[in-house]
C-alpha cells in the first residue's frame, strides 16, 4: 500500500496507464506544460512526450470530438475537461456521437473514451466554476457516469475505466484532490458496479457520492455520539446505479436521507428517493429526505457558499427529524 493524495494517484493511475498501453495518450486544456488546472497531470508530458500528453485548443466541443475519433479508430483517450460547466460545450459530442455510436452502428463500433472533468463547489470558484451536473450524465444511456470519493476510487476508477469498451465518464469533486489515503498499486481489478457501505448503522441510511462523502461519514460519527446509529453508503457510480444496495440498506434501517451536492429539483437525489419508493416503500418508517445545494447560483463570498452547499449540521438535522428521539 501507498500513501498518496487524491491528485497524485489520479496521476500514478494515468503514468502507469500511459506507460502499459501505447493506445492511451491525455489531452485537455493546459494538461502538459502547465501541468493541469488542478496540478494533476505535473510531469507527463517531460515523461510521455506531446505526442502522448497533448494540450488543446480552447475547445470542448473540438477536443473532445478528437477523442470520440480517436477511440472510435482504436486509442485510449483519456480526456480531460477543466470544470463541468465547460462540458456543457461539448454536449453535442456527448449526447449525440460518445453515447450512441455503438447503438447507431449495430454495434459494429466502439468509443472507448474515458472523460475526466473537476466538478461541484467549495472553492470560492463563484456561479460559473462551482457546478455539481454529473446527475445531467447520468440521464444518459451509453455511458458510465463514476463519482471517485476516496483515494483508492480516484486510483482503481480510472484504470479499471481504460478497459472498458463504451465511454466513461468520471466527476471528480475539486475539493477532494488534497484529500490523503492509501492505494494499491499491485491491485489487479476493480468493481465498476457496486456502491460502498463505508459505515454500518441500523437506524438509518445516509446516501451520497462524491465530494459530500466526507461530510456525510462525520455526520454519521456525531449521530452515533447522540445514539442514532447511521449507515453510510458510497454510491461511487451514478450510471450505472447500485439500486441493490442501496434498497438493501433502507430495507434493513427503514429510513433514508440523500446527500446530494446538486440543486434540490431536478437532482439525482430525486432517482435514488424514486428508487427507494418503488423497491422498498413497505420498509420506510419515514418519508425518504434530502439534502441539496440551496436553489441559487454559487455565490463568490465563501461565507454565503458555505450557507450554499450542504453541511453536516444540515446532515444531522435531516436524520434527527426523521429517527425516533433516542436516550
Amino acid at each position: 500500500m501507498t500513501k498518496t493524495t487524491y491528485r497524485e494517484a489520479v496521476r500514478a493511475a494515468m503514468r502507469k496507464a500511459l506507460r502499459d498501453d501505447p493506445r492511451v495518450f491525455l489531452m485537455g486544456e493546459d494538461v502538459g506544460r502547465y501541468g493541469g488546472a488542478f496540478a494533476v497531470s505535473l510531469g507527463l508530458l517531460s515523461e510521455f512526450g506531446p505526442e502522448r500528453v497533448r494540450d488543446a485548443p480552447l475547445s470542448e466541443s473540438a477536443f473532445v470530438g478528437a477523442g470520440i475519433g480517436a477511440a472510435v479508430g482504436g486509442m485510449r483517450p483519456i480526456i480531460e475537461i477543466m470544470t463541468i460547466n465547460f462540458s456543457m460545450l461539448a454536449m453535442d459530442q456527448i449526447l449525440n456521437n460518445a453515447a450512441t455510436l455503438r447503438h447507431m452502428s449495430g454495434g459494429q463500433l466502439s468509443v472507448p473514451i474515458v472523460v475526466r472533468v473537476a466538478t461541484g463547489g467549495g472553492r470560492q470558484m463563484a456561479a460559473q466554476h462551482s457546478h455539481s451536473l454529473e446527475g445531467w450524465y447520468a440521464h444518459i444511456p451509453g455511458i458510465k457516469v463514476l463519482t471517485p470519493a476516496t483515494v483508492p476510487d480516484a486510483y482503481g476508477m480510472l484504470l479499471a475505466a481504460l478497459r472498458e469498451s463504451d465511454p466513461v465518464f468520471i466527476f471528480e469533486h475539486a475539493t477532494l484532490y488534497p484529500l490523503e489515503g492509501e492505494v494499491d498499486e499491485a491491485a489487479q481489478s476493480f468493481d465498476l458496479a457496486r456502491a460502498a457501505v463505508v459505515r454500518s448503522g441500523s437506524d438509518i441510511s445516509l446516501i451520497t457520492y462524491g465530494g459530500t462523502l466526507g461530510k456525510t461519514i462525520e455526520a454519521a460519527s456525531r449521530l452515533a455520539s447522540e445514539g442514532i446509529e447511521a449507515e453510510v453508503i458510497d454510491l461511487r457510480l451514478l450510471r450505472p446505479l447500485d439500486t441493490h444496495t442501496i434498497v438493501n440498506s433502507v430495507a434493513k434501517t427503514h429510513r433514508a436521507v440523500i446527500i446530494d451536492e446538486a440543486w434540490r429539483t431536478g437532482s439525482f437525489s430525486a432517482e435514488i428517493s424514486a428508487q427507494i419508493m418503488e423497491n422498498v416503500f413497505d420498509d420506510l418508517d419515514a418519508p425518504v429526505a434530502r439534502v441539496c445545494s440551496a436553489e441559487v447560483p454559487m455565490p463568490y463570498a465563501k461565507h454565503l457558499e458555505e450557507a450554499t452547499l450542504p453541511q453536516v449540521d444540515q446532515i444531522i438535522a435531516a436524520a434527527q427529524e426523521i429517527v425516533p428521539h433516542h436516550g
